[in-house]
């Protein structure tokens, strides 16, 4: 079908640059986008749309916290494996950083393993975190992995122990009502990412499936990490261009419980400050500002429960929540720990 002007020339860009990269395997992906949105009476604005977004992150890696809704419905999975598999073939370089934290409930009910709770997070004692890392680790990683292979993409499942992909220190933390120091047990803080692994594993078309499951730095030690403060770790030590935290929620709510579609670190500070933003979102935006302020193109917080959500965020210019991109000033200072990255 005859496309307008500016979709024409998008597609004559993208299509040169991955001749020049020497991936038939993108020409062919570029190819079966365009059919498949002429086949769906896409208008040419919205395919012009869709290159110009495509063009944006060809090439580029792109980490994903995948759970919630999205890994609990099988149709939602489905969904979430084939839009990794059409970003493979896009020849954009996608990680998957999962949670699981109502199976680990659930196998922890089914043990008879008690569990309790601080400011919302679980205190992760030995018998919990010896849980956490099978069910996290078995089960749900590999789980993820095989659904994408067995949509036609390659992934490999892994946690953050293997080969010190991420390692972590004791999460420090006060209660919120107290103030006094709280012992949540082996929950750890990232503190440093083997991205060259990462990356050698993504020049190879092979999309990393990771489970928040970090190594200490003392032998034998292991931490569980929260899922979105993983992905944000990973995604800043490899400089992604872009950070999906995919939620139950459609996104970050002005004080009128309007979606925001687009918002700056300092618009995402105000929020919080002014308390339009509470509960689980504020770990969320302190993730997705983070992240920004140390590198990475932009941050969105994603309604997991559209269909194909992540196509949608990268692909669209509407997006599929909010994204929180970098100030027009100077960015601020990270307000993140240090992260150490290997360099080999």
């Amino acid at each position: 079908r005859s496309l307008p002007p500016k979709a024409t020339m998008w597609l004559r860009v993208v299509v040169l640059c991955a001749l020049a990269r020497g991936s038939l395997g993108l020409v062919a992906g570029v190819a079966r986008l365009g059919a498949a949105t002429a086949m769906r009476g896409t208008t040419g604005e919205q395919i012009y749309e869709s290159l110009s977004q495509f063009a944006h992150h060809a090439g580029k890696t792109v980490v994903v916290k995948y759970g919630g809704h999205a890994m609990s419905d099988e149709a939602a999975a489905r969904s979430f494996a084939q839009d990794i598999v059409l970003l493979q073939k896009l020849g954009v370089l996608p990680v998957v950083v999962h949670g699981g934290g109502p199976q680990i409930g659930q196998m922890l009910e089914r043990l008879n393993v008690s569990t309790s709770f601080v400011d919302g997070l679980r205190v992760t004692d030995e018998a919990t975190i010896q849980v956490a890392e099978m069910v996290l680790s078995g089960v749900i990683n590999k789980g993820i992995a095989a659904a994408i292979t067995a949509e036609g993409g390659h992934a490999l499942g892994l946690s953050g122990k293997d080969d010190d992909i991420v390692v972590a220190e004791k999460l420090e933390m006060r209660s919120s009502s107290t103030n006094e120091p709280v012992d949540l047990g082996f929950v750890g803080d990232p503190v440093a990412v083997n991205a060259p692994l990462l990356r050698r594993l993504l020049d190879q078309g092979v999309t990393p499936v990771l489970a928040p499951i970090a190594a200490g730095r003392r032998p034998g030690e292991t931490f569980s990490l929260n899922a979105d403060t993983a992905a944000g770790a990973v995604a800043r030590a490899l400089g992604a261009s872009r950070l999906l935290l995919l939620t139950d929620v459609p996104g970050v709510l002005d004080a009128d419980k309007t979606l925001l579609h687009a918002i700056t670190p300092a618009h995402a500070d105000d929020l919080i400050a002014s308390t339009v933003v509470k509960g689980g979102m504020i770990p969320k935006l302190h993730t997705a500002v983070a992240a920004v302020n140390d590198g990475v193109g932009g941050a969105a917080i994603i309604d997991g429960r559209v269909p194909h959500a992540v196509l949608k965020e990268l692909f669209s210019e509407q997006g599929a929540g909010t994204l929180i991109s970098p100030d027009d000033r100077a960015p601020a200072a990270s307000s993140s720990s240090p992260l150490a990255v290997a360099q080999s």
